[in-house]
């Protein structure tokens, strides 16, 4: 036999012993046997070789979890700094939510051909002038009505000592007195930390001068030059975000713009409400109580409900059991209406946002910074919720074309001419 006789069957030895041979000559179940052992196999070395021995479950559990608690710490510093610097936070947010209420009237002004800054001037003017009468009135009335509180709170004191006496308990006078001597001794032994609180008062008078001034310099600068600033803003951002960053500032200031002037209608509309009520039955600081109801309105929820508590305690201590009824179910009434109607009519879709969303806001806020937290943090959230919503929108927008690129970069021609697309990995 000669060199080329051997050589030619050598090969068809080796052709015919080949797998892929194998593979045509078995039928039916013997095939799909072999396929699954060379799947096996090729598994089998994908594992010993595989950089990432760790599951594929646990490796993306982790991969979210150090970028959760790496934006827990960002929002806990965030908020620590907010906390820290917050007579410079504070004064600064309020005059951003007076400017919603007062610079569609600038513009309107200066669409009239009258100039910027005269424009900005007489609405800053305007708007200060009114406040100031509202707070004259307030005190005013206050003073007027507190002579008929106290005697009333007198009569009523009177009435539950009277209670005390003749009811369950049967108190008698020296137990009254030995409750005056315990309170006189514990006025004494707190002296010095009733004496620092009163420093503390004097401080926080201080500083809410201080925020006061800065917030009506602020207001003064937002509807005179809120464009001006609002670009200054944007061009601190990379050139490629700066459309997107712009047009998701634009949506939260129209959903803060509509959260803040809804606030002051519904707000309003209850004071005004609950005023005419405690008018009618002729409770005392009608007024007073009206305008605490309506500055109980900018903190949703809760703070309706602390202001509708104390018109409800005064008309129980100054006119009994029924009148405190009447005027809680017309608070009932005048809530749900609120929640109800009003807060869907004035505000609409745009600044909507779930009970709890605003409970667990107002929570937050008040944790972070007291009553001034809680009075910012809806608006804030809404306007928040607003620029997100704008941004994942943007991202669902991005996600199919890069999908569809990264399919048919992805995709992995075989010899028999079929394509499969890879897996990618998670990390």
């Amino acid at each position: 036999m000669g060199f080329w006789s051997r050589l030619r069957r050598t090969w068809q030895t080796v052709r015919d012993n080949s797998p892929e041979a194998a593979a045509v000559e078995q039928p039916g179940a013997a095939q799909v046997a072999t396929s699954r052992r060379a799947l096996d196999q090729t598994a089998l070395r994908d594992t010993e070789h595989d950089p990432h021995p760790v599951p594929r479950p646990v490796r993306a559990a982790a991969a979210w979890s150090w970028r959760l608690l790496v934006i827990g710490a960002a929002i806990a510093v965030l908020l620590n700094l907010l906390g820290r610097f917050a007579i410079l936070v504070f004064p600064v947010v309020i005059a951003l939510f007076v400017a919603t209420l007062l610079r569609p009237a600038t513009v309107r002004l200066t669409g009239w051909g009258m100039p910027r800054g005269v424009a900005a001037t007489i609405v800053f003017v305007s708007g200060f002038l009114i406040l100031a009468l509202a707070l004259t009135a307030l005190v005013t009335t206050l003073a007027a009505g507190l002579q008929d509180i106290s005697q009333n709170l007198a009569d009523a004191v009177q009435k539950i000592r009277g209670w005390l006496q003749a009811g369950p308990l049967k108190l008698s006078d020296r137990d009254f007195g030995q409750l005056w001597e315990s309170l006189q001794r514990s006025l004494a032994q707190n002296r010095d930390k009733i004496a620092s609180g009163a420093l503390s008062t004097a401080t926080v008078v201080g500083e809410v001068g201080a925020g006061f001034l800065l917030t009506l310099f602020a207001t003064f600068f937002f509807i005179y030059d809120g464009e001006k600033i609002w670009a200054w803003i944007v061009r601190l951002f990379p050139r490629r975000v700066e459309r997107d960053v712009d047009e998701a500032g634009r949506l939260a200031w129209q959903a803060l713009t509509a959260i803040v002037r809804g606030t002051v209608i519904v707000a309003a509309v209850d004071a005004i409400a609950i005023t005419i009520l405690l008018l009618i039955l002729k409770v005392p600081l009608a007024v007073p109580l009206g305008i605490l109801i309506f500055f109980g309105a900018f903190i949703p929820i809760i703070g309706s409900v602390l202001a509708g508590t104390v018109a409800v305690l005064v008309a129980l201590v100054v006119k009994g059991v029924v009148t405190a009824l009447i005027v809680l179910a017309g608070l009932v009434v005048v809530m749900q209406l609120e929640g109800h109607v009003l807060q869907p009519l004035i505000m609409g879709k745009l600044v909507k946002l779930h009970p709890l969303a605003i409970v667990l806001a107002v929570s937050a806020g008040t944790l972070v910074a007291g009553i001034g937290g809680a009075l910012v943090a809806v608006p804030i959230v809404a306007a928040l919720n607003v620029s997100i919503q704008y941004f994942a929108r943007l991202s669902e927008r991005a996600e199919p074309r890069e999908a569809v690129v990264e399919s048919e970069a992805a995709e992995i021609p075989h010899a028999d001419g079929r394509r499969e697309a890879s897996r990618p990995e998670i990390s």
